[in-house]
């Protein structure tokens, strides 16, 4: 039976990893600075990690959600603590589609209200109505297009009060760092705004950590970088190393009542046993603290690269924009130089998501094949 072709694919085939390097079938190492879309935060195969699922499926692999699990607790109280958000509630899922989809059901549950604001190159999700609020037509159907989700320009705040004083609208939903978009934020002054916005307008404040929370913009969420307080945080990506695993932090204010949520494999035994290794490893190898001053290093370095035209991003969640498209960068890179990196829908915007375990001598490695490939580029080889 053939799967459903809807990847293009890189003729690469890993088959391991060790920490920032992943192995394919014939024997190659590869630097991995993209961690599959930002999901490996604590390394490939992190011994922390592979003893914590071993030990759980040794025991219980399973059970569902109508008994007692200590390890979600468990779980939820080392999150509040290395979060920082106090009082907050957890539900868990499965995945950052899921995660946002809740988290809209839940704004929508509260206000009352079914009418979604979201902003320009914005990426939520391919659910129903994650992908409605999602900017991009390609991955909408027609099923998804019945939600009622406005899109705006980021950083338009006259825009967003004359939409919120219309009453309808239920949640505001923002990446605070955009993705799969190409790396732009919103100001300080338009997040501070919008937030402002949403309490005088009974509206929940999304904060959409999916892919640039859990330590990887340099503080454990990006929102964290402004004086907001989001109704609902949404997350999932590094928060299981690759295990599958999401799940949002509720605001007190927002009630809980039985059936308003639910789910048959979130906060599974497998899923919190690898977010409790993923957890206590950020914090035993302080990598919110490697992730800064990696940070820092690799845009000294980026500096240094006259071809790069804007770097974009914070901490480990970085841009790299060039005058041309980069998708034959990519290619030199993997194909000639073994390096994983990742694009966006911005075709010349090179992006980096390497685990938060990067160290200055894998730096250097990629700022030396780059340079070579881009002197490659500008002096081609006449036959």
């Amino acid at each position: 039976m053939p799967l459903f072709d809807v990847y293009p694919l890189y003729d690469v085939t890993p088959v391991s990893g060790k920490d920032v390097k992943v192995y394919d079938d014939k024997g190659t190492e590869y630097l991995d600075l993209y961690g599959g879309h930002a999901v490996i935060s604590i390394g490939h195969a992190h011994p922390n990690y592979v003893e914590a699922i071993t030990n759980q499926v040794n025991s219980l692999g399973f059970y569902s959600n109508a008994v007692q699990n200590p390890l979600q607790k468990e779980l939820a109280s080392k999150l509040e603590a290395l979060s920082e958000c106090k009082d907050y509630e957890l539900f868990l899922c499965n995945s950052g589609a899921e995660a946002n989809e809740n988290a809209l059901k839940l704004a929508s549950f509260k206000t009352g209200k079914k009418r979604v604001v979201a902003f320009e190159n914005g990426f939520h999700g391919r659910t129903s109505a994650a992908v409605a609020a999602t900017d991009n037509k390609n991955i909408i159907a027609p099923i998804n297009a019945q939600q009622a989700v406005t899109i705006l320009p980021l950083n338009d705040v006259e825009a967003v009060k004359q939409e919120l004083e219309k009453g309808d609208v239920c949640a505001v939903i923002v990446e605070f760092i955009q993705g799969v978009g190409g790396l732009d934020q919103g100001t300080t002054a338009f997040f501070e705004d919008i937030d402002a916005l949403c309490k005088a307008n009974n509206t929940m404040l999304i904060a959409d950590e999916i892919q640039c929370g859990y330590g990887r913009s340099g503080k454990f969420f990006a929102f964290q970088y402004y004086n907001v307080t989001p109704d609902i945080i949404s997350m999932a990506k590094g928060m299981g190393n690759g295990f599958p695993i999401g799940g949002i932090l509720i605001h007190p204010d927002i009630e809980a009542k039985y059936g308003m949520l639910g789910t048959t494999f979130g906060g599974n035994h497998l899923a919190c046993a690898a977010g409790l290794a993923v957890l206590n490893t950020i914090e035993e190898e302080r990598l919110i603290e490697n992730t800064n001053d990696l940070s820092m290093y690799f845009v000294e370095k980026a500096k240094t690269i006259p071809q790069i035209k804007n770097i974009k991003g914070k901490g480990l969640m970085i841009g790299l924009e060039f005058d041309f498209e980069v998708g034959d960068l990519r290619k030199k890179l993997i194909y000639d130089n073994h390096i994983f990196t990742g694009g966006a829908s911005n075709k010349k915007l090179l992006r980096i998501l390497p685990p938060l375990t990067i160290k200055k001598e894998h730096v250097d490695q990629f700022f030396k094949a780059l340079t070579k490939v881009l002197e490659d580029i500008e002096t081609p080889v006449v036959d």
